[in-house]
């Protein structure tokens, strides 16, 4: 297992970009749930975040790629509006040990479809 980094690390209502292993990810915390998904648009592939940790639309409710603004659910990734509608971010599955963000490195390994 990959420590991450803290839970605490996250505040309420953010973002926050990881770099892992050559694998960028990005990690949101709403109404106390944490997701992880792997940092790219399911339309181009592109790297999603505005600025540095700013992965969420002006209001913190959804989800924004920065390309071509598209809106992706936070709690399932799914695209709502966009040239990827329909399509879904891939989750990067992870458990929580010690108040720390934890991923199996097998996990970075797995080809990831677009």
């Amino acid at each position: 297992m990959i420590s991450l980094l803290a839970i605490d690390e996250i505040e309420e209502g953010t973002s926050k970009g990881i770099e892992v292993s050559g694998a960028s990810l990005f990690a949101v915390k709403k109404d106390d749930q944490l997701v992880l998904y792997y940092n790219r648009c399911p339309h181009l592939g592109t790297p999603l975040e505005w600025e540095e940790d700013r992965f969420l639309d002006a209001d913190g409710a959804l989800i924004q790629c920065s390309t071509h603004g598209a809106l992706f659910q936070i709690e399932d990734g799914y695209c709502l509006v966009g040239p990827c509608k329909g399509k879904s971010l891939h989750a990067m599955p992870f458990e929580i040990m010690g108040g720390m963000i934890m991923i199996d490195e097998a996990q970075l390994k797995t080809p990831m479809p677009l």
